[in-house]
């Protein structure tokens, strides 16, 4: 399998916008999300990702074919520290999944991007909390204990590691 993570240009908006609303609906398990009235979960961030210089979206593709996204934002979203890198979002399309696809997408963002890192998941998304645990050991060498806290009345797990590496 030949991966590719891939930087989104502004043509991509829509193909992202697409993505965005599988994401959003495997999500709608684990949040309370509700479709708008055009039918599409939508995602209002999705232009800042053109618009502010510290946002970088990407494209997964596996064997030139699509397989996912990732969103990678400037500065941390519990802290509000600048120097942090967050995961914002992470997708993988189901049939794409359990395949090692994942992993190396998120080693090859974690690398271009050296520095502080934040992954955020929710307490009722377990593979989710498995699948990071898992990709963030092998990265780092070690295994890294979440830490727990509360957003929005819902529990979640804080992932917290470096990345040495540089594109």
């Amino acid at each position: 399998m030949n991966i590719e993570i891939i930087p989104a240009i502004r043509e991509h908006e829509q193909v992202l916008a697409n993505l965005v609303e599988l994401y959003a609906h495997d999500f709608s398990e684990f949040v309370d999300l509700k479709l708008n009235a055009d039918g599409r979960f939508g995602y209002e961030s999705l232009p800042l990702y053109w618009q502010e210089p510290d946002r970088y979206p990407f494209l997964i593709k596996v064997d030139n074919e699509l397989a996912g996204f990732v969103f990678v934002r400037r500065g941390s979203q519990i802290s509000a520290d600048r120097d942090v890198w967050d995961m914002t979002e992470f997708f993988v399309a189901r049939g794409y999944r359990k395949l090692g696809i994942g992993t190396q997408a998120a080693h090859t963002v974690w690398r271009q991007f050296p520095g502080k890192w934040e992954v955020r998941v929710i307490n009722r998304n377990q593979p989710a909390k498995e699948f990071w645990a898992r990709a963030i050991a092998e990265f780092v060498g070690k295994t890294i204990a979440p830490t727990a806290f509360e957003k929005s009345g819902a529990g979640w797990h804080l992932f917290s590691f470096e990345s040495h590496y540089a594109a």
